[in-house]
């Protein structure tokens, strides 16, 4: 089956190759990610069934008049030249996706294939939320592994297992995931580790700051907590800013998002 009969099951009527614009999009991997999480290879696939069909829209606006694409068929694509973080074998998952060319949309269009409209973030529903350490689940049962520390020479993260179900894809300022966007083909290789230390940086940044406002903008606490954040590190904060959320808000695991329980983009700006 051809791109035009992939993508017309999901049309009311048959559309020819003269009224749709087709691109490539990598959707997310089994990489450690920003937020110090990644997919396991079973989550992966169990994605790349999920997502076929799911509208793209804009920084997770969940109103229909964000809807701006459709996915109409995906791949997992391994690359043996390519690691993760912590040594593994890549794995991302990538999806052809279509719009249906419009005048308001010529715009849209244009900044794809110029390379501006390119980042992308998931949000799925994750079940299990595993320590890539000791392998206990972080939702109910909570261990002393940090995110982000090595443990005899392993690096520790969050295992995103069994997920429930895929809601979206939005392009996005800042994805959670370094690899995910648009591609102009499959296997695209790119050179991101100085972007991607500088983005930690960043969101290291962001989140001390989240923390803080948590915590209380003025009076002794912010004060005393303004010292205790200046010395912990990006999975400390990740971890304490959770906790935090979890008193607020409850325990739901959604992804790829930075605070469980919503269905937004990272720092939003995944």
């Amino acid at each position: 089956m051809d791109a035009l009969e992939k993508l017309n099951r999901f049309t009311r009527r048959t559309h020819t190759a003269d009224e749709v614009y087709l691109f490539d999009v990598t959707l997310c991997d089994n990489d450690i990610d920003r937020d110090l999480e990644c997919f396991s290879e079973e989550a992966l696939g169990e994605l790349k069934t999920l997502f076929v069909g799911k509208t793209g829209i804009f920084d997770h606006d969940l109103r229909s008049g964000s809807q701006t694409a459709r996915i109409f068929d995906t791949q997992l694509v391994p690359d043996a030249e390519k690691k993760t973080r912590d040594g593994r074998p890549y794995l991302s998952l990538r999806a052809n996706a279509y719009m249906v060319r419009t005048a308001s949309n010529a715009d849209l269009i244009r900044e794809i294939e110029g390379g501006i409209k390119k980042e992308v973030s998931v949000s799925c529903s994750a079940g299990r939320r595993r320590c890539s350490i000791c392998g206990a689940d972080r939702t109910e049962h909570p261990c002393v592994h940090v995110p982000g520390r090595v443990y005899q020479g392993k690096l520790c993260c969050t295992v995103l297992d069994k997920i429930q179900d895929a809601y979206e894809w939005s392009f996005v300022a800042v994805p959670a995931q370094v690899q995910a966007g648009v591609t102009k083909h499959f296997g695209k290789k790119e050179e991101d580790s100085m972007e991607q230390k500088e983005l930690m940086q960043e969101v290291e940044k962001m989140l001390r700051a989240e923390v803080l406002t948590l915590c209380g903008s003025e009076g002794c606490v912010s004060k005393a907590m303004r010292l205790a954040a200046d010395k912990m590190e990006i999975g400390e904060l990740m971890e304490f800013k959770r906790a935090l959320l979890a008193e607020q808000r409850g325990n739901a695991v959604v992804q790829l998002c930075a605070d469980p329980g919503q269905i937004d983009a990272f720092v939003q700006g995944r």
